[in-house]
């Protein structure tokens, strides 16, 4: 695949209207290797209560959503409120390899780190190699683990707890 220009790549905050487009993307990239729930269905959007548009950040090419990743505070906790969690990740397959997943990531970092965040955490699928390498690559180590902590397709899968710190130590 061909490098990505740094100008062909826009990253910004999720609006109301990008909906229909982020969950066609969600839908599209669901697999047993990255996700614990069912395949969202046909008519489900992703913005509700829980998860206003706020906490998403966008990867877009020539104005197509090809990304995003979801951040937010762990918990409602005062006592935690200096950490930030990814909350999901996903880049469209016809894009993966151009260094979109790092850049959203990093993203998610700046944003944590400018308001306040100190660290960011995450939770990943330990067969999902390709993810535990890209969070790698970005700074993230293994914290923790859960044995089979989900039963998928047949399978059980660990679940493994990962952080950075964003205060520039490590």
């Amino acid at each position: 695949m061909a490098p990505m220009r740094d100008d062909d790549l826009i990253i910004r905050s999720a609006r109301p209207e990008d909906e229909r487009e982020l969950a066609d993307l969600n839908r599209a990239a669901w697999s047993w290797l990255s996700d614990v729930a069912p395949r969202p269905a046909e008519d489900r959007g992703v913005f509700d209560e829980r998860h206003p548009p706020e906490q998403y950040l966008l990867a877009l090419i020539g104005g197509r959503v090809v990304g995003y990743v979801r951040q937010v505070p762990p918990t409602p906790l005062a006592s935690n409120r200096h950490v930030r969690q990814i909350q999901g990740l996903a880049v469209d397959g016809s894009v993966r390899g151009r260094g979109i997943g790092r850049a959203l990531v990093e993203a998610a970092c700046a944003a944590a780190r400018a308001d306040g965040a100190r660290r960011i955490s995450l939770r990943v699928l330990g067969h999902n190699e390709p993810a535990r390498r890209l969070y790698e690559r970005c700074g993230f180590r293994v914290e923790g683990s859960l044995s089979e902590e989900f039963l998928l397709d047949g399978r059980y899968v660990d679940d493994i707890w990962m952080a950075r710190r964003l205060d520039g130590e490590d």
